[in-house]
């Protein structure tokens, strides 16, 4: 087939355009010197060595080896330029200490997951959603939000690179990747974020709302019963108002098993009251505590497996939560509820999470940046490129 100059110059436009989209970065700094910051991590597999890099040195310094993307992990700092990678970092002249603040988890191993499974993109078959707190990913088969897909019965989705394949449900993405496949009990659009149950259990507060109102479980009343969604009842917006009452809060018709004032008939003790009152009308995290009644099921997942254990396939459940949109707003902030969460900022406040800066030659056509590129030449090798240049056209 026939391909005209013109032709050329716009597929090769295109190309730069689709470039620019995929890596509109700058990757010529190395993250090390921000210290441990909350950045999208890689996996460099060539190494050989269980640590992470940053996304300017996964370019600069390992472009020609084998990686995965482990996406964002919080408080980490890069290893490229340390004693811990063998391989020299092209973005520092020195070498530095190794990390000692980093967490290595089971992925910077290459497996995912509960199952521990090696994640590769071009024959994986599910989305996989990160859990919030531990970073970590997650396959929905093995969060019981569908059953697992067998080779040779499902069809092979179209390669893709990880990037698009790994599903980060906080960042709201869709869950296309599981073309060919039935939709999950539960969608993307259904939830803002997961926690999976091993965190669950180390954060009492979130623990405490498993399974009410806007904290989805997937849950199951016996072995023979199929895979269903429990979200409680919220507690009514008109007890919100009984924070500084002197009645005590009712829930559901029962007064609440978390508050701790009482009253007295003693007037140095009603002294002390009023005293109390005022401190907790200026500092709301000292109101009655204003979290829903537990959830009967949540409770009995967490009851019959102990905390912090790995094992996981209960007949009712894995204990893994789902918090729906605003759920930062929902949570009880009295002085039994807020310790847990402010002992997991992320839970109070969303984070930011550092990316490189914006490439200034990002967009630009063939044509700029070859004249970028000359105009950065000494004068006598700009001058023999052109007249090279005319001479070949």
């Amino acid at each position: 087939m026939a391909c005209s100059l013109n032709d050329l110059i716009n597929s090769q436009d295109q190309l730069v355009q689709e470039a620019a989209l995929v890596l509109p970065h700058e990757f010529s700094k190395c993250t090390y010197d921000m210290g441990p910051i909350r950045q999208a991590v890689h996996l460099c597999l060539t190494c050989a060595v269980p640590r992470g890099i940053c996304s300017s040195c996964s370019v600069a310094c390992h472009t020609d080896h084998e990686q995965v993307e482990l996406f964002p992990k919080r408080n980490f700092r890069c290893d490229c330029p340390t004693t811990a990678i063998p391989h020299s970092c092209t973005l520092h002249k020195g070498v530095r200490e190794e990390n000692t603040t980093n967490t290595y988890g089971h992925n910077f191993r290459g497996v995912f997951c509960r199952c521990s499974r090696t994640y590769d993109p071009e024959t994986e078959q599910e989305t996989m959603i990160q859990c919030i707190s531990c970073e970590d990913w997650f396959h929905e088969s093995c969060l019981n939000l569908r059953d697992r897909p067998h080779p040779d019965t499902c069809p092979d989705p179209d390669p893709v690179p990880a990037s698009e394949s790994l599903d980060i449900r906080d960042d709201n993405d869709s869950d296309m990747s599981s073309d060919g496949l039935p939709p999950p009990l539960i969608s993307a659009e259904d939830y803002d974020v997961f926690v999976c149950y091993d965190c669950v259990t180390k954060i009492d507060t979130l623990r405490r709302y498993a399974g009410t109102k806007g904290v989805i479980m997937v849950v199951r009343d016996d072995e023979s019963s199929p895979w269903k969604t429990v979200d409680g009842d919220v507690l009514p917006a008109a007890a919100l108002n009984h924070t500084n009452s002197d009645s005590p809060l009712e829930v559901d018709g029962s007064e609440s098993p978390f508050i701790l004032e009482r009253h007295s008939s003693s007037p140095h003790a009603r002294g002390e009251e009023r005293e109390t009152k005022r401190r907790k009308i200026s500092n709301p995290s000292l109101s009655r505590c204003l979290a829903p009644p537990a959830s009967s099921i949540a409770k009995a997942i967490y009851e019959c497996k102990p905390q912090g254990s790995r094992v996981w396939g209960s007949h009712l459940g894995t204990g893994d939560v789902f918090l729906t949109e605003g759920w930062r707003q929902r949570w009880c902030r009295c002085d039994q509820c807020l310790p847990s969460l402010q002992a997991h900022p992320y839970l109070l406040a969303e984070e930011e999470t550092y990316e490189p800066p914006e490439d200034p030659d990002s967009g630009l056509s063939l044509e700029e940046l070859g004249m970028r590129a000359l105009a950065r030449l000494p004068r006598d090798r700009a001058i023999d490129g052109i007249h090279a240049f005319n001479n070949m056209r």
